[in-house]
C-alpha cells in the first residue's frame, strides 16, 4: 500500500507492506537508524519516536497506521534543537554507556519535561519505567533529566590539567556527542550492497531426532534465494569442541552450525532461509517441513546424572561434563572441632544478559578476491577471526572482522554462537552479503544463560563467630553442549575457587558437578561465578551470626583478612596480591550511615514495618592472563596491543585491539595516552575494533581493558615519547634528556619553557626529513603489547550494603537504598568507574528480584519476550551510592585493575542477606534466588 507522511519535517510517499512496523520502515526504507529495535513487545522503550507530537513505540505501530502523520526521530529532533539541553546534561553525567537505549531515553524525558517542567526524582523514575537500560543503574540519568530541568549548568568535567595528570580525572567520553544525536553505527545499522537476510527454522522440541526435512517449498517461494539444511552446510564448516584441555576428564559433543540428526534445545538452529529481506525468510521459515520424533528431555541436573536418565549425547557415556575436587587442609578435623555446624542449600536460578541490542551479524564475502569481511556485535574480534579462518577453511589474512558500535555485552557477545557461524558460511557459500539479527524471541531461546547452581554449604564455627572450615557442593547444569571456545565448565569452577572469599578459614573441601540438560546451552557472563559465590558465602556468615546472637558486621571483621596477611594465597590456590576488605567494609558503613539505619530498622519493626539490612562482601576476577584460557588450549589471545601514531599536525592516534563497549574505553585509553606522551585529551583519537588495523589482542572480556589495554597503552605512549624527543633533540640540538613534553609542546624539561610545538616537529619528521642527519630516522608510530606475566589474575573486591522492606502479606521486596564501596585498583577516570559499579549493582538486583528464564518439565522455556522475563527498570531501582578504595596493582606500571563486574558479584547476597533480615521475626529464611513474592510467601508459610 501506499503511505504519505512527514518525517523529520519533509513529505515522504512509498509503497509499505501491510505487516511493517514503523521503526522497521523509518530504519531500513529511510535510513533514520537512531530508533532501536529491543524487544519487540513495546517494553523497553529503544523504539520510541514522536507521532504528531506524542511518543509512541515505533515496534508497536504499523507503517500504515502513520499514513498522514507527523513523525519525527532522534536526528530531527537533535537536529532542531528541542533536546540539546538534554543531550549536555546525558553527556555530563555519563548517563549513557554503550548508547543503545539513548535516543528513546532522551524522546521519553523530552515529553515528561513538556508537560512537568520541574520532576522531582520520583516522577522521573516514573516516567522512564518504561525505557531499558542495561548498561547504567539509572542513577546518572535520573540525575541528567534533574539537571536539564532545573536550568542548571552541565556538570563541568575536571578541567584539564596543566601538569598532564589525566589519571584520576572524570573526562566526558568524546563519541557519546554522536550517540546522542542517534547517530551511533551499530551492526544493524550497517549498509553493504546486494544484502540478504538469513532466518532460521529452529527446533520447537527440547529433545528430539530429525526425521525428514523437506525445503521444496520454501525454496519455490520468491525472494527466497536458498534453504540450507544441517548436512548441506556441514560440508563447508567444520565443527567445534567446547573443551579446555586443563580441566581434566571434561567432555562434551562435535556441534555444527545446524543441527545434523536431533536437535537438543528448544530454539536450536535446523534449516538456514537465506532471502531478499528477513520477513522472507522467515515466510520461508513457515515453510520448511521438518518430521520430528521427540525423544524424552533431560531436564532437571539432578535426574541428568541418576541412573537410567536419557544419555544427551550416548557416545560420551553419561551426562556428566566434569567433576572437581578442591580440598584443603583437614576438613573433618575443623568440624569435629568446631562448636556449631550450619548447613544449607541455595538454588541461584537461570537466567540471561538481556543485552538490549539483540545479537547480529553481517558477513560479506567477495570471491573475486576471497576475502570475507563480518561486521559483528561482539567483543572479542580476533577471537572470532581466527574461529572463521579455521572451521569456514579461509586464510587468516583474508578475513576481517569489525566490531563498530555495540549494543551491550556483558559477556554474552565472546561465545560462538551456531546461527552466527551459519550467517558466515551462508556468505561464502552464495558470494554474498548475509545478515541475521536475533530478534527477542530467539535471544532468550539461543543466547547463553547463566547462574543455574544448586549448592549445598556447611560451615563450622566457634562460638565467637569464628569460621574454621566448610564444605561446598555445586551441581551445575549448563545445557547440552560446552560452550566454544571458552567452555561452560569455568562458573563452576569460579563458585569453588571463589567461594571463601577473602576470609581466613583454610579447611575447605569442595565437589563440583557440571552436566548436560536440554536447556538452552549456558555459559559464563559477567562477573564470572562471583555472584553466586558471594551470595552463598555471605548468607553463611550471616546465619553464623543469627544463630550465635553476634552483629554480621564483628563476625566478618572477626573472619576477614587483614592488611598484613598480604600477599595472601587462599586455601583453593588463588593469590590475592593485596585486597581491602577492611577499608572497603569502614567505607560502606560511613557511606550509608549504618547505625542510624539500623535504629531506623529496629524502630519501624516495633511498629509492624519489615526492613532490612544486607551486606555482602565479595572478590572479583579482572586482567585475566594466559591460565585463564590459553593454558586450555583455546586460541584467545591474553595480551593487548596498542599503536600510537604522531601525527604530523601533533595529534595523536591510538589504535588499540581492547574494544568499546560502552564502557568508556576509548576515552580512558585516550586519557592514558595523553597522560604518558604529554598532549592535551582533546588532541587524542581512539581506533578498536577491526582486526585489519589494530594490533592482535583479546578485546574486551573479564574487565581487561584498563589492566592490560592501559598497560599497553603506557608503554606505547613511553616508548614514543622517547623517540619524539631523540627527534627534538636534532632539531634543537641539544641533548634529548634536557626536553620533555608537556601540553603539546617539546619543553625544557627544567624551567617547561616551550621549545617546540609538536606540530612542528611533525611537520619536519613527515615532511622536511631532509632538514634532519642523513644517517637518523624518525619513528613516529609506535606499537606495545602488554600481557599480565607476574600474577594469573588481578583480584579486586569491596563491600555492597542493602536496604529493603519486604510486605509480608504481598510479599514484595521494595529496594530503598544500595551503597557500594569497591577497589578497583586505581581509578583512571572516576565518572565512568561510578556507573560501571551502579550498572553492575542494577544487574545484580535482577538476578536477586526478577530475573529468571524458566522452562516447564518438558524444557520448553516460558520466558520467551520481555514481558514474562522481568528485568530491573528505574522504577524499580533506588539511588546506588558508591565509594572508592584504591590499592593499586604493583605488578604494572599504571597499578591499574578492572571495574565492569565488581558491582554485580556483591549485589545478590546483599539484597537476600537484607530480605532474610527483614524476615528474622519470623524465624523465615530464604536460600532461592531470584526473590520473587511466591518464594518470600512460601518462606513465610503462607502459600
Amino acid at each position: 500500500m501506499r503511505i504519505g507522511l512527514t518525517v523529520n519535517g519533509r513529505p515522504v510517499t512509498r509503497e509499505v507492506e501491510g505487516r511493517q512496523n514503523l521503526v522497521d520502515f523509518l530504519r531500513y526504507d529511510l535510513g533514520f537508524t537512531g530508533s532501536h529495535i529491543g524487544c519487540e513487545h513495546g517494553v523497553c522503550g529503544a523504539c520510541t519516536v514522536r507521532v504528531d507530537g506524542t511518543p509512541i513505540r515505533g515496534c508497536l505501530m504499523l507503517a500504515a497506521q502513520a499514513d498522514g502523520c507527523r513523525v519525527e526521530t532522534i536526528e530531527g529532533v537533535a537536529e532542531s534543537g528541542a533536546i540539546a539541553a538534554l543531550q549536555r546534561a546525558f553527556r555530563a553525567e555519563n548517563a549513557l554507556q554503550c548508547g543503545f537505549c539513548t535516543p528513546g531515553m532522551l524522546l521519553t524525558a523530552q515529553a515528561l519535561l513538556e508537560r512537568n517542567p520541574d520532576p522531582d526524582p520520583v516522577a522521573i523514575r516514573e516516567a522512564l519505567g518504561g525505557n531499558y537500560c542495561r548498561c547504567t543503574g539509572y542513577h546518572a540519568i535520573v540525575q541528567a533529566v534533574l539537571g536539564a530541568a532545573r536550568g542548571r549548568p552541565a556538570k563541568a568535567p575536571d578541567a584539564a590539567p596543566s601538569d598532564g595528570a589525566y589519571i584520576g580525572r572524570s573526562v566526558i567520553r568524546p563519541q557519546t556527542a554522536r550517540l546522542v544525536a542517534g547517530r551511533g553505527v551499530y551492526t544493524d545499522d550497517v549498509a553493504v550492497p546486494r544484502l540478504l537476510h538469513a532466518a532460521f527454522v529452529r527446533s520447537p522440541h527440547a529433545h528430539a531426532r530429525i526425521a525428514r526435512i523437506d525445503t521444496g517449498e520454501a525454496a519455490a517461494l520468491p525472494g527466497v534465494v536458498a534453504v540450507v539444511t544441517g548436512r548441506e552446510m556441514a560440508a563447508h564448516c567444520e565443527p567445534w569442541v567446547g573443551v579446555l584441555k586443563n580441566y581434566a576428564g571434561m567432555k562434551s559433543a562435535p556441534q555444527y552450525p545446524l543441527a545434523l540428526d536431533k536437535a537438543v534445545w528448544q530454539g536450536e538452529p535446523v534449516v538456514a532461509v537465506v532471502a531478499e529481506s528477513r520477513a522472507l525468510a522467515e515466510d520461508g521459515c513457515a515453510r520448511v517441513r521438518v518430521t520430528w520424533e521427540p525423544l524424552p528431555p533431560v531436564v532437571d541436573a539432578e535426574a541428568a546424572l541418576a541412573p537410567g536418565a536419557t544419555v544427551i549425547h550416548p557416545e560420551l557415556g553419561d551426562n556428566l561434563v566434569l567433576e572437581t575436587r578442591i580440598k584443603s587442609g583437614d576438613v573433618d578435623a575443623a568440624f569435629k572441632a568446631a562448636d556449631a555446624v550450619y548447613r544449607e542449600t541455595f538454588d541461584t536460578g537461570r537466567h540471561t544478559v538481556v543485552s538490549l541490542e539483540p545479537r547480529v551479524v553481517l558477513a560479506d564475502y567477495d570471491p573475486a578476491d576471497e576475502t570475507l569481511t563480518v561486521h559483528h556485535s561482539g567483543q572479542a574480534p580476533y577471537m572470532f577471526h581466527d574461529i572463521l579462518s579455521r572451521h569456514l577453511r579461509i586464510p587468516e589474512h583474508r578475513v576481517r572482522v569489525i566490531n563498530k558500535d555495540v549494543g551491550g555485552s556483558f559477556g554474552l557477545k565472546i561465545h560462538t554462537y551456531p546461527d552466527e557461524i551459519a550467517t558466515c558460511a551462508l556468505a561464502v557459500m552464495l558470494g554474498r552479503a548475509v545478515k541475521f539479527l536475533a530478534d527477542r524471541v530467539e535471544s532468550f531461546q539461543t543466547d547463553i544463560h547463566s547462574r543455574d547452581h544448586r549448592v549445598t554449604a556447611e560451615v563450622a564455627a566457634m562460638r565467637d563467630g569464628t569460621i574454621v572450615g566448610m564444605r561446598l557442593d555445586d551441581l551445575a547444569p549448563v545445557g547440552p553442549f560446552s560452550m566454544y571456545p571458552r567452555s561452560s565448565v569455568v562458573e563452576s569452577g569460579q563458585v569453588l575457587r571463589t567461594t571463601p572469599g577473602p576470609y581466613r578459614f583454610r579447611d575447605y573441601d569442595a565437589r563440583g558437578r557440571v552436566v548436560f540438560q536440554n536447556k538452552t546451552p549456558m555459559s559464563q557472563y559477567r562477573a564470572v561465578g562471583h555472584p553466586v559465590a558471594a551470595l552463598v558465602m555471605e548468607a553463611m556468615v550471616d546465619r553464623v551470626a543469627r544463630e550465635l546472637g553476634l552483629d554480621p558486621v564483628e563476625v566478618r571483621r572477626r573472619n576477614l583478612l587483614t592488611a598484613d596477611m598480604y600477599p595472601y594465597t587462599a586455601p583453593t590456590g588463588l593469590f590475592f596480591e593485596k585486597l581491602s576488605h577492611e577499608e572497603s567494609l569502614d567505607a560502606v558503613l560511613d557511606l550509608a550511615g549504618y547505625s542510624a539505619l539500623c535504629a531506623e530498622r529496629d524502630r519501624l519493626r516495633a511498629r509492624g514495618v519489615h526492613r532490612g539490612l544486607g551486606l555482602c562482601v565479595f572478590i572479583d576476577l579482572t586482567v585475566p592472563g594466559a591460565q585463564t584460557y590459553g593454558t586450555g588450549g583455546a586460541r584467545i589471545s591474553s595480551q593487548d596491543g596498542t599503536t600510537i601514531r604522531l601525527e604530523p599536525t601533533g595529534k595523536l592516534t591510538v589504535i588499540s585491539s581492547v574494544t568499546e563497549q560502552g564502557q568508556g574505553t576509548d576515552t580512558i585509553l585516550a586519557q592514558v595516552a595523553a597522560a604518558t606522551v604529554g598532549v592535551p585529551v582533546d588532541d587524542v583519537r581512539v581506533v578498536t575494533g577491526d582486526t585489519l588495523v589494530t594490533p592482535y589482542g583479546g578485546g574486551t572480556w573479564g574487565s581487561r581493558g584498563a589492566g592490560i589495554g592501559g598497560e599497553a597503552t603506557i608503554q606505547t605512549g613511553k616508548a614514543l615519547k622517547e623517540n619524539i624527543l631523540k627527534v627534538a633533540a636534532v632539531v634543537l640540538e641539544v641533548d634529548a634528556l634536557d626536553l620533555d613534553v608537556r601540553g603539546g609542546q617539546i619543553v625544557d624539561a627544567r624551567t617547561g619553557e616551550s621549545r617546540l610545538p609538536l606540530s612542528e616537529l611533525g611537520r619536519v619528521a613527515y615532511f622536511r626529513p631532509d632538514q634532519l642527519p642523513k644517517d637518523f630516522q624518525s619513528e613516529l608510530t609506535v606499537t606495545r603489547h602488554y600481557v599480565p606475566r607476574h600474577q594469573p589474575l588481578a583480584y579486586t573486591n569491596g563491600v555492597q550494603l542493602s536496604y529493603v522492606e519486604v510486605d509480608v502479606d504481598t510479599g514484595f521486596v521494595k529496594l530503598l537504598g544500595h551503597w557500594v564501596a569497591e577497589d578497583c585498583g586505581r581509578i583512571i577516570n572516576p565518572m565512568l568507574v561510578d556507573e560501571q559499579v551502579r550498572g553492575g549493582v542494577a544487574h545484580g538486583i535482577g538476578d536477586a528480584l526478577f530475573e529468571h528464564c524458566v522452562y516447564d518439565e518438558h524444557g520448553q522455556l516460558l520466558t520467551t519476550t520481555m514481558m514474562d522475563y522481568l528485568v530491573p527498570m528505574a522504577a524499580e531501582l533506588p539511588d546506588i551510592g558508591v565509594a572508592h578504595v584504591e590499592t593499586p596493582t604493583a605488578y604494572s606500571e599504571g597499578g591499574f585493575k578492572g571495574a565492569g563486574e565488581g558491582g554485580v558479584a556483591g549485589a545478590p547476597g546483599a539484597v537476600l542477606n537484607a530480605v532474610n533480615d527483614a524476615l528474622s521475626p519470623f524465624k523465615a529464611r530464604v536460600t532461592r534466588v531470584p526473590m520473587t513474592p511466591e518464594v518470600i510467601l512460601r518462606a513465610l508459610g503462607k502459600l
